[in-house]
């Protein structure tokens, strides 16, 4: 099952091509990545690039992949193909592939990606990735289009947007901890804290708990927040890989 992707993005359509194929732009609103350089290639050719990722500090796991883009089309949609592959022995995923499209769509655009790997460590790398890493990576890929989707629409950058995602997640963080307590500690221990406000608030509280959770856990972020919600996971209709990806050779050939 690959990995599909989908967010409106109201900017112009040059501006979102120069985010998303400038590597030193790409990535700064990429979850998934920490370097992006492109290598020294022929002229005219796809390009091929080294990507990052620090896994934790001072291990960092990195690959290789070449890509190829197609500026204009006859129906004003833009194409970005890549292939890309990581040796890294640590790394859960080996190889894979995919694509990005740009379609006009009144005053937006419908900014789009589909793609799929192959997991590394046999059976059990397959069932860690059912289970843990491909959800894990969906959700990375909607967060940070929703995040470009910011720095477009709003002047959010990148990184002002992760300091009020984390920002808000602690606040949200806080709230379910002091809702777990008192509805962890019960109405007698609940009494003995508020005291002056009576019986009735002692047993009232953990009913303002368990509401304060739900709100915590389904409130939709503030504006200014990255959220994966904001995106589309499932594809609408059935969808093929553009014709740029099937021509497209691996970083390795």
């Amino acid at each position: 099952m690959g990995i599909y992707v989908e967010a409106k993005v109201g900017a112009d359509l040059d501006e979102l091509w120069r985010l998303t194929q400038d590597p030193a732009c790409h990535q700064r609103w990429d979850l998934r990545f920490t370097e992006i350089a492109p290598l020294p290639g022929p002229e005219g050719a796809p390009v091929r690039f080294r990507y990052a990722t620090r896994v934790l500090p001072g291990l960092t796991v990195a690959g290789t992949g070449v890509f190829a883009g197609e500026r204009e089309r006859p129906d004003g949609t833009r194409t970005s193909a890549l292939r890309f592959a990581c040796p890294h022995p640590l790394s859960p995923l080996a190889e894979g592939s995919g694509y990005w499209r740009y379609v006009p769509d009144g005053d937006g655009v419908r900014f789009l990606t589909g793609y799929d790997y192959r997991p590394r460590w046999g059976r059990p790398g397959a069932l860690l990735d059912r289970l843990v890493f491909r959800p894990l990576m969906g959700w990375a890929t909607a967060w940070s289009f929703d995040r470009l989707r910011l720095w477009l629409e709003r002047g959010t950058t990148p990184e002002r947007a992760l300091l009020n995602w984390i920002a808000e997640m602690a606040v949200r963080s806080l709230v379910i901890a002091v809702s777990c307590f008192l509805l962890l500690a019960g109405p007698p221990r609940i009494a003995a804290v508020v005291g002056p406000l009576g019986p009735e608030a002692a047993f009232a509280l953990p009913l303002v708990a368990a509401l304060a959770i739900t709100l915590a856990l389904i409130k939709t972020p503030l504006a200014g927040t990255p959220a994966a919600r904001r995106c589309l996971r499932t594809p609408p209709l059935r969808v093929r890989a553009p014709g740029l990806l099937v021509g497209l050779e691996g970083p390795a050939s």
